[in-house]
């Protein structure tokens, strides 16, 4: 039962932004807010367990956090199919139920368009996903030799240096299988260098796919696969493969699509110093947001406690907190165990900046250390 003199905070999405989001106000908001938390899932998956999947270092299974144990005052789960948003009544419909928000996040995410390159479902692979991390597991398990495509398909997508890591930990995987020279890699995209606002991180990540015989074919998208004869088909040109690897084609979920939330846009609009949509008393916050920034869960944690913030000085009538500024740090493997860290800042400067540190094994303990923290903050374990 809602407390009528409480707000109701409705947040759709329990991901990065909606798990931090949640437990900020049940820190500081719990006498002032109630607040159900949405998603269709059962468990929370850090991305970068995917590559653990991937490569074999855990099961799927060790890399889910459920949300049953979720245990914050003032905070409700409700594992549910969101069917429908209103925005201008704040109404949001699930396979279940039907809420009434005072105050509405929508933090739902990416999704992927597989079709939209055409024969990638059927002849292609991909590790953004959990099953996809699993089903490329245990293809690679049979690849004994020939060439591995790794190709972004579209942008933005989400965590710009994963599909150089993806290429990295694959030339470890094919080493220590002792079949390496036998293995061609190349890594394809839209951008002219790996990560395009930074120069230091791009060299950087550039020359360790050079050391490690790793070829990175710039300013080239793939537009379809000829699954028969193995060509990924370029505007101009097509590549043969024997593996093909691809990042999806992000989209906002469809039921975010026909609610009118992204008005002509692909990406909910946003005012980037607060995370606001143009409908009152409405956020979008994390890969949903159409702000001019990566893709990241850490980004969209810090996006939430600026939601926080804002949430609870309207509620208090205090200052509202300090603009959302884009900074967070990436972590990125570069394979023998060590990893190193992408210092990024999209907004708070007259252009978006980035450095690299490391690679280093300390870093490897820091990143350890960074999926702990929020393990405890969020499930209390």
């Amino acid at each position: 039962m809602l407390d009528t003199m409480k707000k109701h905070v409705v947040i759709l999405g329990a991901g990065f932004a909606g798990l931090e989001l949640a437990t900020q106000l049940s820190s500081t908001l719990r006498d002032h807010v109630d607040v159900t938390l949405i998603d269709s899932s059962d468990s929370f998956v850090f991305g970068f367990s995917k590559l653990d999947v991937l490569f074999g270092r855990t099961t799927t299974e060790n890399v889910r956090l459920f949300y049953r144990d979720i245990d914050k005052a003032g905070v409700v789960f409700r594992k549910e199919e969101i069917i429908s948003i209103e925005p201008e009544s704040r109404r949001v419909r699930t396979d279940a139920n039907s809420y009434d928000a005072d105050i509405l996040v929508v933090a739902l995410g990416a999704a992927y368009d597989y079709r939209a390159t055409p024969g990638f479902m059927e002849g292609g692979f991909e590790y953004y996903s959990l099953a996809g991390a699993e089903r490329l597991r245990d293809a690679l398990g049979s690849f004994d030799s020939g060439r591995v495509l790794i190709a972004v398909l579209g942008e933005p997508y989400k965590c710009p240096p994963a599909p150089f890591e993806g290429a990295l930990l694959l030339h470890d995987y094919f080493s220590e299988r002792g079949i390496r020279g036998s293995v061609e890699i190349n890594v394809a995209g839209y951008m002219a260098a790996p990560v395009p606002i930074a120069t230091q991180v791009s060299q950087a990540i550039h020359r360790a796919l050079i050391e490690r015989g790793v070829g990175f074919l710039p300013k080239t998208t793939v537009t379809s696969l000829d699954v028969e004869r193995r060509l990924a088909a370029t505007k101009d040109d097509s590549i043969p493969y024997d593996l093909f690897i691809g990042i999806p084609v992000h989209k906002v979920p469809d039921v975010v699509k026909t609610s009118g939330l992204t008005g002509d846009g692909n990406w909910i609009p946003i005012e980037t110093a607060n995370l606001r949509t143009p409908f009152p008393d409405i956020y979008a916050v994390g890969d949903v947001a159409g702000a001019p920034m990566a893709k990241a869960g850490v980004f969209a944690e810090a996006a939430a406690r600026v939601v926080a913030g804002d949430i609870a000085a309207n509620l208090r009538g205090t200052a509202p907190p300090p603009p959302f500024d884009g900074a967070g740090n990436c972590y990125i493997e570069f394979g023998g165990g060590l990893v190193a860290k992408v210092e990024a800042n999209f907004l708070g400067g007259p252009k978006p900046t980035g450095r690299l540190v490391g690679p280093s094994r300390q870093l490897a303990a820091d990143k350890a250390e960074f999926a702990s923290t929020r393990r405890q903050l969020w499930f209390g374990r």
